[in-house]
């Protein structure tokens, strides 16, 4: 990889997520530095989900993939499934592309870059089967709320975005939180569902199970495009 192409696969930009330290452990750089040039995109130029995973039955695209060990344990228990994992933060990237070597995954890429960004610029319309959003940043405080992802125009895009008949599976362990997204999904009239039973595909991350021990109640929702 060029200088220029690792400047741009760094290059992150403050929407609905925080930027933290971009401290990255040696294992994890080297990760990168070994695997990116063949599990990373770009997001230069347009992105043909068909083109990419032309024999995978179904396409999904998870935004924040965290350290990957939900992201590599789906793909892993679907290798007949396609997946796209979008994630802004270095260790992650690293973290994630050193799972999929260990274990030998050939149906994940990449793209480290904000989510609209890519859905808006670089993926047609229709494309994918569903979208995975685990655990966003909730936001806590009023002032901040409009940070928060899920908005009546990501609900839109992503609603544009999928299949008809495809869906979007969100989990959250903060109750307001929870409360907002089933309005935001609700109030338009776009998809049906609302919330469901975690299901037995879906890994216990540690941060999750981190929530349990505090107590934070989990929702899981799945909305169906119209």
């Amino acid at each position: 990889m060029s200088s220029s192409e690792k400047s741009s696969l760094y290059t992150l930009s403050n929407r609905s997520f925080r930027l933290r330290g971009t401290r990255i452990t040696e294992a994890q750089a080297k990760a990168t530095d070994l695997f990116w040039d063949e599990f990373g995109i770009l997001p230069d130029r347009p992105i043909i989900p068909t083109e990419i995973f032309p024999t995978s039955k179904q396409i999904i695209m998870e935004i924040g993939t965290g350290m990957g060990e939900a992201t590599a344990e789906i793909a892993r228990n679907f290798p007949d499934t396609g997946f796209f994992a979008l994630e802004v933060h270095r260790p992650g990237i690293g973290s994630l592309l050193a799972r999929i070597n260990e274990i030998e995954l050939t149906n994940v890429r990449l793209i480290n870059e904000d989510a609209r960004k890519v859905l808006e610029e670089n993926m047609p319309d229709q494309c994918l089967d569903a979208v995975h959003l685990y655990f966003p940043d909730p936001w806590h405080k009023k002032k901040h709320w409009k940070r928060r992802i899920v908005q009546e125009d990501f609900v839109d895009l992503i609603h544009k975005k999928l299949k008809p008949g495809g869906h979007i599976h969100i989990a959250t362990d903060w109750q307001p939180y929870a409360e907002w997204i089933a309005e935001e999904f609700t109030k338009q009239t776009l998809f049906t569902g609302g919330e469901v039973e975690r299901p037995d595909w879906r890994p216990l991350t540690r941060f999750e199970d981190q929530g349990i021990n505090k107590e934070h109640p989990v929702a899981d929702f799945r909305f169906i495009k119209k």
